[in-house]
């Protein structure tokens, strides 16, 4: 006889793309297509105002240190004035402040521009994860993920090499005005994002977090992954023979379209395996990857290399996102959001300017050498921790 209890039956899948989700990634897709735009202009425009080349690193530092330090009030930020508003500020920072250079191409506009662009930045991509770590069903969040990572990926893609080209053919002043309207089209966007709120203001801070070891190993194990592509988009072009510069930009244009792919391919089966399954294979193929780049004087291994790395590197990226959502309580999300994006940002950070120390000793072969034995060095602790509930802590686990 067919039993006809309701939990015999195969649950209905929920619908993972629904239209509200539809208007956060396009949302998404638009507000980082304006960051996009600007990201390798403005570096270039700062050299070329000024005259002087270590305006342009200064540019870039001036950025990432607002995003960094921004980062961190985030999660009070969304608190006070929830993720819809949170996203439309941060948007409107990464692109309106550019239209500021058209009348004042000075150092101190430059780099004021850059640090609002910043702090933009953070509040844009701490609020968005944390929100999309909420509208997706949970037994799906880890695709879900992925096809966030996948709409915030495909503007850098394509608008970074466009925006380039747009500033030497046209002129920086239309890339500035396109960064702009980019923007400005978040605003009526915004009003059709999901209708979630972060809740109350956190009362666990970052350190707090990261005293979970269900937290803290995936964070280190992920930091490692970004610290070598920091690594590879600072120092790849400068490793390569000079007469094959060309294989540098193939090679990191290869490398971000793999990262893509295996950031929505991972999410798929980490829905289906968990996702703590695919971090050490992740981390595998990213020292596989950095390995094959000892050989820079080889097109072939170096084009290789960067796809391994790039698909390893996607796959850490879902991975070790998904895993840590999975451990954390729903009211401290956006603190979990913060402590990946700083692993993010702080180990790009942190590999450029320790790479150039060694590789200054070591040169560029024995350099990648180094950085692909240390990646090799977390495989053991993410395969180790596909069972990380048995050694967190309670206190942090239900306080």
């Amino acid at each position: 006889m067919r039993d006809t209890d309701d939990t015999s039956r195969p649950l209905r899948q929920e619908p993972l793309l629904t239209r509200p989700v539809w208007w956060f990634l396009l949302f998404s897709l638009i507000a980082n297509s304006s960051l996009s735009l600007l990201f390798a202009v403005l570096p270039l425009f700062a050299e070329r105002a000024t005259g002087f080349a270590l305006v342009a690193g200064l540019t870039t530092g001036a950025m990432m240190l607002a995003t960094v330090l921004v980062e961190l009030v985030t999660p009070r930020v969304m608190a006070i004035l929830g993720y819809r508003r949170a996203m439309e500020i941060g948007a409107l920072l990464m692109g309106l402040p550019a239209l500021v250079l058209i009348a004042y191409p000075n150092l101190a506009t430059i780099l004021t521009v850059a640090a609002l662009r910043g702090a933009g930045l953070a509040i844009a991509i701490v609020a968005g994860t944390a929100l999309a770590a909420q509208v997706f069903p949970s037994h799906r969040r880890a695709e879900g993920l992925g096809i966030y990572g996948v709409a915030v990926s495909i503007p850098a893609i394509t608008l970074l090499p466009l925006g380039l080209w747009l500033a030497e053919r046209y002129g920086f002043d239309l890339v500035f005005v396109i960064a702009a309207l980019l923007v400005l089209t978040c605003l009526p966007l915004g009003r059709m994002l999901p209708t979630v709120h972060p809740g109350a203001k956190p009362t666990h801070g970052i350190l707090t977090e990261l005293r979970d070891p269900g937290i803290r190993r995936p964070t280190v194990i992920f930091g490692c992954s970004t610290l070598a592509i920091g690594i590879l988009v600072t120092y790849l072009a400068l490793a390569v023979p000079e007469e094959s510069r060309n294989i540098a930009a193939i090679g990191l244009f290869v490398q971000a379209v793999c990262t893509t792919i295996a950031r929505w391919g991972t999410g798929r089966l980490g829905d289906r395996i968990g996702s703590q399954r695919i971090l050490a294979p992740s981390m595998l193929l990213c020292a596989t990857g950095m390995l094959c780049l000892v050989f820079t004087s080889n097109a072939f291994t170096v084009i290789v290399g960067m796809a391994i790395f790039g698909f390893g590197l996607g796959g850490s990226q879902n991975a070790s996102l998904a895993m840590m959502f999975e451990r954390a309580r729903p009211d401290r999300v956006a603190q979990v959001s913060v402590i990946w994006n700083l692993a993010y940002d702080a180990g790009m950070g942190i590999g450029a300017v320790g790479f150039g120390l060694v590789s200054g000793v070591t040169g560029y072969p024995w350099g990648f050498a180094i950085v692909a034995a240390l990646l090799f060095a977390t495989v053991l602790p993410a395969w180790r921790d596909r069972h990380p509930a048995l050694d967190r802590s309670p206190q942090l686990a239900h306080s």
